[in-house]
């Protein structure tokens, strides 16, 4: 029979909300001391039991069914099964954001959902391993991850966490690989503009800035942040000015890297000058406003809200200072961050780093994030037909385009159990070809 045929009769026949009641209770059920919920824990064990294997005994595959059916809805089951036939194989690998994607503190309190954890266990279980893949500090992620997924998933060789955006890899129990900056292996050129803009950030900062900002604790990208006390309704005002400060900061940081490079080109030949003596003729302030506010539309209405937009073309930038700002990332999150960070190294970067050290040769990725940086990796993986992306509802613009254009895996804030769920069956359902 058809599988379609099969998954309807399966809803259809089969009372599966109360099969995924009682299996939602015994997995995320918590350790009591106590003999009586003991007791009740184990009726809906069995009855969990029984109810599966009516299914078991309905179907050629029943073990395949009776599982699906016990974590899947009807919908989700319908999403695997056109997954399935659309890529003809299983997800091999998770690569997850963790703020505003696995939690959000919209609905969850800023923390994982049991449920959601149990599923992420259940795949490592299965032998799939977990790239956890942020801009948070690895400190931060680790004490999530031994928190959220338990010490002997973290340790157990199949866990990599991609951090700071793709700064570094860190893959417990891989000996010498175990830790990988990758920001070291970058030429000493952008290594000394961050240097020297993090070195400067906050003692050269307007007093505004710093009584309300403080830095991220990276280890090479430079983000600003609000203070707690700032307050929601100056946010954005602080974050703002600290976006437009950091754009200028980094152009004098660049402009002295470049007239570094132009004396030492000047010693060894008068002819030569590295592109440089054309950034006389404009300020290169206002050159690198004008180069970040055409890579980037939220970029350019800050500026322009600040009166800080300069009535240059981009495509005018001197290409001695394109080249390197072509190198350079300028973020901005509204309301939450400015930020400064390498475009040679980014999530994919990181991702690509993880998926080697894990071993994972050909890759099948479920990618689910929210934000532009996790965009990179959702569009490397539709580049090279390695996986399938998924975003939460309030994902950025950006974002929710590029999933509603590929297999429209949008999930509701706080719910992205169920997208897992949905892999989770469509993996069940690849086992049977």
């Amino acid at each position: 029979m058809e599988r379609y045929d099969l998954v309807y009769r399966l809803y259809d026949e089969y009372d599966t909300d109360r099969l995924r009641e009682y299996q939602a209770f015994v997995d995320v059920f918590p350790a009591v001391d106590s003999r009586v919920a003991l007791e009740h824990w184990q009726d809906a064990s069995e009855e969990l039991e029984r109810r599966k294997d009516e299914i078991r005994s309905a179907f050629a595959a029943g073990e395949t069914f009776a599982e699906i059916a016990a974590r899947a809805d009807r919908d989700q089951a319908f999403t695997a099964l056109d997954l399935e036939a659309k890529y003809g194989r299983a997800v091999n690998v998770l690569v997850l954001d963790v703020d505003e994607t696995l939690r959000s503190a919209g609905n969850t309190d800023n923390e994982i959902p049991r449920d959601t954890l149990h599923v992420l266990t259940e795949f490592h279980e299965a032998g799939i391993p977990i790239v956890i893949c942020t801009g948070q500090t690895l400190e931060n992620v680790k004490g999530f991850a031994i928190q959220g997924l338990g010490s002997e998933i973290v340790h157990s060789g199949a866990l990599s966490i991609v951090y700071e955006a793709g700064t570094g890899v860190f893959t417990p129990g891989h000996g010498a690989d175990t830790k990988q900056l990758l920001y070291e292996e970058l030429d000493a050129e952008i290594r000394d503009v961050f240097d020297d803009v993090r070195s400067r950030v906050l003692p050269e900062a307007p007093e505004e800035l710093r009584r309300g900002c403080h830095l991220q604790g990276n280890e090479f990208n430079v983000t600003m942040k609000p203070n707690y006390e700032t307050g929601s309704s100056k946010a954005r005002e602080t974050i703002d000015t600290a976006l437009v400060y950091l754009i200028d900061l980094l152009a004098d940081a660049v402009g002295a890297t470049l007239a570094d490079d132009s004396a030492a080109d000047r010693e060894g030949d008068e002819s030569t000058g590295n592109g440089t003596r054309e950034l006389e003729a404009e300020s290169i302030v206002d050159w690198t406003r004008a180069f970040y506010a055409d890579q980037d539309p939220e970029i350019r209405a800050v500026l322009e809200g600040e009166g800080a937009y300069p009535n240059l073309e981009a495509e005018a930038v001197p290409s001695a200072l394109a080249d390197v700002l072509a190198r350079i990332d300028v973020a901005y999150y509204e309301a939450d961050a400015a930020e400064i960070g390498s475009l040679e190294l980014n999530k994919v970067v990181g991702v690509e780093r993880a998926l080697d050290v894990l071993g994972v040769e050909d890759p099948f990725a479920l990618v689910m994030g929210d934000s532009k940086s996790d965009l990179r990796v959702m569009e490397w993986v539709d580049e090279i037909d390695a996986g399938i992306a998924a975003a939460p509802e309030h994902a950025s613009q950006d974002t929710l385009e590029h999933v509603l254009e590929t297999d429209e895996l949008i999930f509701d804030r706080g719910k992205s159990v169920d997208v897992l769920r949905t892999v989770y069956a469509m993996n069940r359902l690849a086992r049977l070809d």
